[in-house]
């Protein structure tokens, strides 16, 4: 679920606030390749805490666990929205960063594809060796297959023969 950004302003710190500003469009674009990796890192362990927040609260509704704070918790509406936030800034991190990632590597394969090319082109132009109908004309290929001596057909009728005749010696 979207969350606006003036959800965001009342769920979120200052220092988070900070963070999660950085994860919208115009920052985004703008920050290098260092600052978006640290970005990530640092929006993930702060999930990750709201996450283990609201686990730990739930529990304590449930009267699983000990109240950490004077009173035990009464909802954790605020966490769970809180590392929703979180997740989304986290993603729109990702869809940059995979962004990035997809786009080097693209620029990196149409450089190759250049210099490849740039290589082709510099090569010496080869000649073609003579072939078979290089001056006599078209010549006979020798074939690899063996000659057939008798008709497959005959093996077959002559084997079956043989089989006929020791089955009934043999009956």
């Amino acid at each position: 679920m979207a969350v606006s950004r003036k959800d965001e302003a009342r769920l979120f710190t200052k220092d988070e606030l900070e963070l999660v500003d950085r994860s919208h469009h115009p920052a985004l674009s703008e920050l290098d390749d260092k600052t978006l990796a640290d970005t990530r890192k640092l929006v993930r362990e702060r999930r990750q805490r709201a996450l283990d927040i609201s686990k730990r609260q739930r529990r304590e509704m449930r009267g699983k666990a000990k109240a950490q704070g004077a009173k035990p918790a009464a909802d954790n509406l605020g966490s769970k929205e809180k590392a929703a936030a979180l997740a989304s800034a986290l993603k729109r991190l990702n869809a940059e960063h995979a962004r990035r990632t997809a786009a080097s590597a693209r620029e990196e394969t149409r450089s190759g594809m250049k210099k490849a090319l740039e290589m082709k082109r510099a090569a010496p132009k080869t000649t073609r060796p003579g072939s078979r109908t290089a001056s006599k004309g078209m010549q006979k290929n020798t074939s690899s297959k063996r000659e057939q001596i008798a008709d497959p057909r005959e093996a077959g009728r002559v084997s079956q023969q043989i089989k006929k005749a020791q089955a009934k010696r043999d009956g």
